[in-house]
């Protein structure tokens, strides 16, 4: 197939575009490279890409809207998966233009570029930060989540809803794919375990948000991808037992699917840490501080979706994870 990856010079685009071009795709691939972490990172990731024949790239905004129809019109894409976004809870609240500008007008660009080139199939990341004020664990597709704590959850909700209005209008399917919290190789500068992995190496206080008591469900990179692929196979119909009077939130009378992709095995964020400095063999100093704002304090992901429509579950365990992450670490970084 020929497909469109969206952010990938990323570390989920990235390692998307590896697997599909593992299988023999044909992958266009889009970034604009902004500076919100090292671009140098997403330079060496687009240097691997680049060493596929069938891999194309350019440096493309989504926000662009005659860049994005000349894109569309100079392809034919038999899938695209939008894995490009302005990234991050906390910055959200520090720079909303930005999630705007790529979270809401980038995606409205992608949805007009597939209903007017007939895609067969737009797969999109959405978040588990979806779940914002929810408190039943695990998270359900089937849950409301019409809370949202901080923009960039309000932004991956909206599109959701965006995508479902054009799967309704314009019978264009659409699968939304909730991450939790994703770590892996090639990982962002900003998360949790390339600080703390940093940090402790560099002998550094690391920075323990809600005293520890965070509870994430991790979920390695490998796991993602393995789902983002098995999904964007599978085109979504039309639920047929589908009832306005009890809607489900996960499905719909149109060819509409959102899903989540996590572990399904959440760790203390102590835990995690410990995991880190087994991996190091060293001992994080550590610099214990409130909750940050748009923060949730635990998430867990119900995946039995998952499994019954594309017969996965992610299975990766944090410490193996954690082992993969810092040897690359200690390689890129020659530390």
């Amino acid at each position: 197939m020929k497909v469109l990856v969206t952010g990938a010079a990323g570390f989920i685009g990235y390692h998307l575009s590896e697997k599909l071009l593992a299988r023999g795709d044909e992958v266009v691939g889009i970034d604009n490279l902004n500076d919100y972490y090292d671009v140098n990172l997403k330079l060496s990731r687009l240097e691997h890409l680049k060493a596929h024949q069938a891999f194309s790239f350019t440096k493309l905004d989504l926000a662009d809207r005659a860049g994005m129809e000349q894109l569309f019109q100079d392809h034919a894409f038999d899938r695209v998966v939008n894995l490009a976004a302005q990234a991050g809870v906390r910055y959200s609240i520090e720079n909303p233009h930005a999630y705007v500008d790529s979270n809401l007008v980038g995606f409205v660009n992608i949805l007009e570029g597939c209903r007017h080139s007939n895609v067969a199939h737009l797969s999109y990341a959405s978040s588990s930060s979806v779940y914002g004020a929810n408190t039943l664990q695990p998270f359900s597709e089937l849950h409301n989540v019409d809370h949202p704590v901080s923009l960039y959850a309000a932004s991956k909700k909206a599109n959701e809803l965006m995508a479902h209005t054009y799967s309704n209008l314009f019978k264009l399917p659409t699968t939304g794919l909730r991450f939790f919290t994703v770590y892996g190789p090639w990982g962002r500068p900003d998360m949790a375990l390339f600080l703390f992995t940093k940090g402790i190496l560099d002998q550094q206080p690391i920075n323990i948000f809600n005293n520890g008591q965070m509870i994430r469900d991790f979920t390695y990179i490998d796991d993602i991808v393995e789902g983002v692929v098995r999904v964007t196979d599978k085109i979504p119909t039309a639920n047929p037992e589908w009832n306005s009077d009890k809607p489900d939130p996960s499905s719909s009378f149109c060819p509409y699917r959102v899903f989540n992709i996590g572990n399904n095995t959440p760790v203390k964020l102590m835990d995690f840490v410990e995991a880190i400095e087994k991996a190091t063999e060293k001992t994080a100093i550590k610099n214990m501080m409130p909750i940050q704002p748009g923060d949730v304090p635990s998430t867990c992901a119900d995946v039995s979706a998952l499994e019954q429509e594309v017969d996965f579950k992610p299975s990766t365990s944090v410490q193996d994870g954690v082992n993969k992450f810092v040897s690359w670490y200690r390689e890129y970084y020659q530390k």
